[in-house]
């Protein structure tokens, strides 16, 4: 699922938003990530990382925790949110 919208650094919730294309849907995924508390609206420690992070650095950070390889190693797609190995 590709988007443009929210690709910046504290927009994390907004990013899932446009990605799973309900706001209430992003929200329950990223509680049951340890994104967000129970409350819904407060960060959490590791949510506040990520929300500190543009779409390029969650992916690349991403890709990085699959492979073992350093976030250096991987080029950014953006229209497709999505990276590869250079």
């Amino acid at each position: 699922m590709a988007t443009q919208k929210a690709m910046g650094k504290g927009q994390l919730v907004d990013r899932l938003s446009a990605q799973v294309g309900s706001h209430s849907l992003a929200v329950n995924i990223l509680k049951k990530r340890g994104d967000l508390k129970a409350d819904g609206k407060t960060l959490t420690e590791h949510g506040k990382k990520r929300n500190a992070m543009t779409a390029e650095q969650r992916a690349k950070d991403r890709a990085s925790k699959k492979t073992g390889l350093p976030p250096g190693s991987f080029i950014y797609n953006a229209s497709a949110n999505r990276t590869k190995k250079k």
